[in-house]
């Protein structure tokens, strides 16, 4: 069994952002122990997982809990969580490539100012030292 600083710590969460979701219904089968202290088990470290995946594409919590209530209700529901995984990857990959585009932006950008240091030369696309050839 795990308390929440340990979960947090095992899983790169923050104690605050296990609590609200704990809060929210996205761990239900989490008990407590004498003290009324959270104690995760390993099966609650799934939980957390999925959890922490669909939040870091940006599902909402309403979209997350409807997903942990359908895993609940049991197998007559995996079409419906087969549809919310499928919905949740489809916007990861978009993610990614609005992602890869920056990357490649990025490295442009960082070799273009390599060649400048290298070469001692001015940035011209810095609208700076266009207004000041202006004056």
């Amino acid at each position: 069994m795990y308390t929440i600083k340990e979960v947090a710590d095992k899983m790169d969460v923050s104690e605050h952002t296990l609590r609200f979701w704990a809060k929210s219904g996205f761990f239900p089968f989490v008990k407590r122990d004498e003290n009324n202290i959270r104690q995760f088990s390993e099966n609650d470290l799934d939980w957390v997982k999925i959890v922490k995946c669909l939040r870091s594409v940006g599902t909402e919590n309403k979209a997350i809990k409807r997903y942990i209530d359908l895993c609940i209700k049991g197998d007559s529901t995996i079409p419906e969580r087969y549809k919310i995984i499928q919905d949740t990857k489809n916007k990861a990959l978009a993610q990614m490539r609005n992602l890869q585009k920056q990357l490649e932006l990025l490295n442009y950008k960082e070799n273009f100012y390599q060649d400048l240091i290298k070469n001692k030369q001015k940035d011209s696309w810095n609208p700076m030292n266009k207004t000041k050839a202006k004056s």
